[in-house]
């Protein structure tokens, strides 16, 4: 499966940003789909997730109230709207998935090239 993040870009504090990824095939049910964003000199961490089937979220506290993940099963695309951005949320963000819901990066088998996020303050 190949995944292909988009949407990144530069914005100032308090702007907005709508990602998206697509994948190369029929994203099933039973999957996951998850982004993770990667800080220079940080670990990747879980930023926020969707069960495809069932369309149940999951995000990081320090997201929450701010992103929305959804999806488009027509489309194979994830999508997550990030608002009321913040210098700290500057990172590269990777769309990825996984055959259950976790938040590990190791749980999740197939990643994007990931997209760099700048919020300038």
């Amino acid at each position: 499966v190949q995944l292909q993040a988009s949407g990144g870009g530069l914005v100032q504090a308090g702007g907005s940003l709508r990602l998206s990824c697509v994948a190369s095939r029929r994203i099933y049910s039973s999957n996951v789909m998850g982004w993770f964003r990667q800080a220079p000199g940080k670990e990747r961490e879980f930023v926020a997730a969707i069960r495809w089937g069932s369309g149940m979220t999951y995000y990081e506290d320090s997201v929450k109230g701010r992103s929305i993940i959804s999806r488009d099963g027509a489309k194979n695309t994830v999508y997550m709207q990030m608002n009321s951005l913040k210098p700290e949320d500057t990172a590269v963000y990777y769309c990825a998935m996984a055959r259950s819901y976790s938040r590990a990066v190791r749980e999740y088998d197939y990643w994007g090239q990931g997209t760099q996020v700048t919020v300038s303050s």
